[in-house]
Formats: C-alpha cells, sequence, structure tokens
C-alpha cells in the first residue's frame, strides 16, 4: 500500500506518462530533458539549465518527437511554443519529477560548489534594494550562481513565475495571486519626499499649502496607474502638478538638485547614508500608505533546495538591512 495520497498520485501521473510511450525507448534522462525544454521553450536555455551542449539538447529533442510521434516544440512568429501534446505533458510530468526527486533523496544544496542561473524579475527600484547586498553574499558563499535580472510590469512578471520562465519576482503585488503562487513580504516601504535643500525653509520641510504650490516628479511605469500618494491626495481633496513623469526611480533623485522640483518616493530609493548630499528629505505633508515589497515564486520550486537556499538568504539580508536603516 502508498504511504500517503501524494505518494499515490505520483505513481498515477507517472504511470500516465510513461504508460503513452514504449518504457523500452524513454529513460528518466530523457523525461528531464523534456521537461526542460517544455519550461524553456528554448534549446539553448534548456541546454544550460542541465548543464549539457546545444548539440546534445537537439539530439534528445529529436528523439522525444519520435518516441511521441509529436514535434512537441514548433516555431511560431520567431519562437518555439509548445504543441497541444506537448501543453497536455508538462503539468503531469513537472509533477512527477518532484515527487520522483522527493521519493528518491533528500535535497540538499551547497552553495559553495553549487554552479546554477537563476532568473529574478524586478524594477530598478527592487535592484537597488536587493542586488547590491545579493551579489555581494553570492561572491562569498556561492561564487558559481550566476543571476539574470529583467524588469516588466507587475503581470509580465508573475505570468513568467507562472510560466516558469522566471524563479521569483520582486515588487508590490496587491491583487490576489493564484493558489500556485507563494508570496513573502521582505518589508514594509514609506514614502518620503526630496527637495533641494536651497530652496527649502529653515525647517527643512514644506506645509501642506507650500508642497502642493511646488511642481512635482511622478515614478511610475504607465502615467495613467494607480498610485499611492495620488489615492492620499484624492482622499484629501487636493491634487498636485505633476511636471515629469518617468519609469526610472534610480535617476529620479538626480532631476530634484539645483530645481524646485519635489521627488515623493519610496524611502530605500534614496541613499539615506550618503554625506553632503544636495537634497534634504522630509516626511510628507499628508498621510500616503505604506506599501509591501515582496518576493513570489511557484509552488513547483518548493521542493527545490537551491531555490530555497537563496529565498531564504534574501529574506535574512533585507531583515538585516532594516535594521539598519535610519529614522525619517
Amino acid at each position: 500500500m502508498y504511504n500517503s495520497y501524494h505518494e499515490l498520485k505520483f505513481y498515477f501521473l507517472f504511470i500516465y506518462i510513461l504508460a503513452m510511450n514504449n518504457l523500452r525507448r524513454i529513460d528518466l534522462n530523457l523525461l528531464v530533458t523534456l521537461h526542460a525544454l517544455l519550461v524553456e521553450k528554448h534549446v539553448s536555455r534548456a541546454a544550460q539549465r542541465l548543464h549539457k551542449s546545444q548539440p546534445a539538447i537537439s539530439h534528445a529533442l529529436a528523439n522525444l518527437r519520435a518516441i511521441f510521434n509529436d514535434p512537441l516544440l514548433v516555431r511560431r512568429t520567431g519562437k518555439l511554443e509548445l504543441t497541444s501534446r506537448a501543453n497536455e505533458l508538462l503539468p503531469a510530468l513537472t509533477e512527477a519529477l518532484h515527487q520522483l526527486g522527493a521519493l528518491i533523496e533528500q535535497p540538499t544544496f551547497e552553495s559553495t560548489q553549487a554552479k546554477r542561473v537563476f532568473r529574478l524579475a524586478m524594477s530598478d527600484y527592487g535592484s537597488r534594494v536587493v542586488l547590491p547586498g545579493l551579489i555581494q553574499i553570492l561572491r562569498s558563499r556561492a561564487p558559481g550562481i550566476d543571476l539574470q535580472v529583467i524588469q516588466g510590469s507587475r503581470t509580465l512578471m508573475l505570468t513568467g513565475v507562472y510560466d516558469g520562465e522566471i524563479d521569483m519576482a520582486f515588487g508590490v503585488f496587491n491583487s490576489p495571486l493564484s493558489d500556485e503562487l507563494h508570496t513573502h513580504t521582505l518589508f514594509i516601504e514609506h514614502f518620503i519626499c526630496a527637495a533641494d535643500k536651497n530652496t527649502l525653509p529653515k525647517t527643512g520641510s514644506l506645509e501642506k499649502t507650500q508642497w502642493l504650490s511646488r511642481p512635482h516628479i511622478l515614478v511610475a511605469m504607465q502615467t495613467n496607474e494607480s498610485n499611492e500618494i495620488e489615492n492620499a491626495l484624492h482622499r484629501e481633496g487636493v491634487s498636485r502638478r505633476i511636471a515629469m513623469t518617468l519609469p526610472h526611480w534610480g535617476v529620479a533623485s538626480r532631476m530634484v538638485a539645483n530645481t524646485d522640483l519635489i521627488l515623493t518616493a519610496a524611502r530605500r530609493s534614496f541613499d539615506l547614508f550618503l554625506e553632503d548630499s544636495p537634497l534634504q528629505l522630509f516626511t510628507p505633508p499628508y498621510p500616503i500608505d505604506p506599501f509591501k515589497f515582496s518576493m513570489v515564486w511557484h509552488s513547483r520550486r518548493e521542493s527545490d533546495a537551491g531555490h530555497n537556499w537563496l529565498r531564504h538568504t534574501i529574506i535574512e539580508m533585507l531583515r538585516e538591512d532594516g535594521n539598519k536603516q535610519p529614522d525619517d
């Protein structure tokens, strides 16, 4: 008898996959290669994922096509897409391989010896917060781990995680997520204002009327998207003049020096430890709701020891960084 529902489920899934084929013509290595190809939808990336040569993966794909009597991957509009048969295979194959791995051995991960590529999705704000500390940790504790960082909208990042093209996404994800996506709040972020020191009164801050009378910089991926600052002003029945809108947090603070512009942005987007800065930071005159900065990954990664290590490393790193943040 089977010891658990999960083992029984694994058994039927694994038999489902193999029963469609001649067992004498396929082995576990080919199934692993098939999974990598279906997830990556790219021969070179599958080869990189499995640490094999591209010709070896191409040869395996030819064998798989013959075994399944299906092309599995077809080129459409310049990229490879899954056939209907491949789309049917992928969920069961993913579950079967994960269950098989869990039954065979306890996953282990030795960071100093690991050679692997992780794909992370985040905005330039996320890059500023996560990457400097993370790359230092990786170079000292896991020098064989490489990172590929991409930027996209929240929807595209979540889609990439769901499809297996992205290992982790970082950002503000307010809408309810799929049950298959896991999330962890890394920290609660607050807003702060920045202005040129020479344009402020001796108090180093601005009253509500003074703040509203100044032109402002808005950081947003899209000009019409809702944001915490505009929501706060709407509740107060007031509005501000946006003199510049741009999608990059990193360069926004450089637009403020030697101007009368006001930038209201996430606290961690500023270098709060920079001496002799021309900018003065101060609390917004209107109360603005803080936001949660989170990490999202797919449930299929739960049994991945390397993925678990990287997640916990990032969580601990940002917890320590949060303890070092100065008071506003």
